[in-house]
């Protein structure tokens, strides 16, 4: 899963220190974890790795995995999509991919709009096991 994007220029030291742990790591990482690698890097406070997350995945550079309370950076180096964003969480080896479906999509919107419901968010996580966990089985 480690990702080898670059970290923009205009983020905060933190977020960018935040943001090359979450792009090192071979798997989703929770706000304290963050915090533990980081802490010989000056980060001291959960506080501060928590600012950092909120402004990455505003910009879509991170993404939330609700299911984990976990996070982790963009697959994608240049999507930073607003739209619906998917993993696939392997509940044997913890490893996380991250795809995007335009018809899925379409027809989430076209549900949301006939039910007058306004998505702010859309994140969908499904969870079972990779090709290589299902065939170890």
């Amino acid at each position: 899963m480690a990702h080898s994007h670059e970290v923009p220029s205009d983020l905060t030291r933190n977020q960018g220190l935040v943001l090359g742990a979450l792009n090192h790591s071979e798997g989703p990482l929770s706000a304290y974890d963050i915090l533990d690698k980081l802490r010989g890097d000056g980060l001291r406070a959960p506080l501060q790795v928590y600012r950092a997350l909120d402004k990455l995945v505003e910009r879509g550079l991170a993404h939330r995995l609700e299911s984990l309370n976990a996070f982790v950076a963009c697959a994608d180096e240049h999507c930073h999509r607003k739209g619906l964003i998917a993993f696939a969480i392997c509940e044997g080896c913890g490893k996380v991919d991250e795809f995007a479906d335009a018809v899925i999509e379409e027809r989430l919107g076209d549900w949301a709009k006939a039910k007058g419901f306004k998505v702010e968010r859309t994140t969908m996580e499904i969870r079972g096991k990779c090709e290589t966990c299902a065939l170890a089985a």
